[in-house]
């Protein structure tokens, strides 16, 4: 991995704490742009009373000088306001009075198989650090990642395909300043009221619910990633990546599943030579979701994935007493009712992560200038990319 990072911290601890390391020097980056995507994170119909209490703001505490990364590790600092209220409860130090241990599980959390992996008789050791809290740390992660794509032309956007059972059909192309605006995140105005609906009722009833999100990079060139080894396949690394997220439970590239139903020729995205007799192509169609064979094939990078209803429910599921092994009520504590507006945010962050990690496997350097200079170089030779448009023309066989 040559975009190497790690998050620490807990949902009701002092701080969440983000590391990274692998960014070239001189890549201009400040807090104000950090936030940003931290302030967009926090919105979204359906979240719960926590985003009332925190202002996220990542302090960037080493890496960066004058508002230029210095190529070493990046560390950041997110403060959680609501640390003030638990100080005991989440108290690094022994406390003299014992706190009272949560032991009423949740079904579909972590809860269970966390208490027996680690041994605990208190859940809230292992619900803390599950906690979709941490996300912000990966967001702010994501931020830098993002600035860097910018550099070589590359975008990253989200927006929510369907919440529960409400499915949205957005026209091409997406208008994606109506989606920031939009309360729910849906590319689709025909439906976003009936998903504020689908939110509103299992708010009413105690329940939760899930969606999908689909997140595409336009602007990717042709070659990231490989086709060599199972590990360095661009589009296994993306569905890493998306399915190390909280909730996520299923993952697809481009058409996904959808394809498996179809004939090949269905299916397949036909070549349409821009200029006869040079080799710059483009697609008719993007059913593979911008990657073939593992690589990056020119056009946008199309990824969706599944959030499954939280599993913190207001009117809580039937479970069991770890203590006791007696029926009980699961446990509840302050949760959001839908979470796919933030999710979009958040698997932004991830592709972003992905893609420039690829971008620093293909094209390395240790300051911007020379990844650019690479890139560029690069570019001169290859056909189309991610917007579709090409970038100049490859040289011919007998060149």
């Amino acid at each position: 991995m040559f975009f190497r990072w790690y998050t620490a911290g807990e949902s009701h601890g002092r701080a969440l704490v983000a590391w990274l390391e692998g960014v070239p020097a001189g890549l201009r980056v400040d807090e104000e742009y950090v936030a940003r995507d931290l302030a967009r994170r926090q919105k979204g119909y359906g979240r719960g009373g926590r985003m009332k209490i925190e202002k996220d703001h990542a302090q960037i505490l080493s890496g960066v000088r004058h508002g230029l990364t210095l190529g070493g590790p990046i560390a950041m600092l997110i403060e959680n306001k609501d640390w003030v209220n638990w100080t005991e409860k989440m108290s690094v130090a022994p406390v003299e009075k014992a706190t009272e241990p949560i032991t009423r599980l949740r079904p579909g959390h972590a809860d269970y198989p966390g208490v027996m992996k680690y041994g605990m008789d208190d859940v809230r050791n292992i619900l803390e650090r599950a906690s979709a809290r941490e996300t912000a740390a990966r967001v702010a992660v994501g931020a830098v990642a993002r600035r860097f794509l910018e550099e070589f032309g590359v975008s990253v956007n989200a927006h929510v395909a369907s919440t529960g059972a409400v499915r949205a059909t957005p026209q091409p192309p997406i208008d994606w300043a109506k989606v920031e605006e939009s309360p729910v995140r849906c590319a689709d105005p025909r439906v976003e009221q009936a998903m504020i609906r689908v939110i509103d009722d299992a708010k009413a009833a105690g329940d939760t619910v899930g969606g999908v999100v689909e997140v595409i990079a336009a602007g990717a060139p042709v070659g990231l990633g490989s086709h060599v080894q199972w590990d360095r396949k661009l589009d296994a690394r993306i569905a890493h990546a998306m399915m190390g997220i909280n909730a996520v439970k299923g993952v697809e590239v481009g058409m996904g599943f959808a394809g498996a139903e179809l004939p090949g020729s269905k299916v397949h995205d036909v070549f349409d030579p821009l200029k006869p007799g040079d080799r710059t192509f483009r697609r008719l169609t993007n059913n593979a979701g911008g990657i073939e064979g593992g690589m990056s094939n020119g056009e946008p990078i199309v990824v969706r994935f599944a959030v499954k209803p939280i599993s913190t429910l207001a009117n809580p599921l039937p479970s069991v007493d770890l203590r006791t092994g007696e029926k009980v009520q699961a446990h509840f504590e302050r949760s959001d009712v839908c979470q796919t507006p933030p999710a979009c945010v958040i698997g932004e962050a991830m592709l972003s992560i992905v893609l420039a990690d690829a971008i620093l496997e293909k094209f390395g350097g240790d300051h911007m200038s020379e990844t650019l200079r690479n890139f560029r170089g690069y570019m001169q030779t290859v056909g189309p990319r991610g917007d579709g448009k090409p970038n100049g023309q490859r040289p011919s066989d007998d060149a």
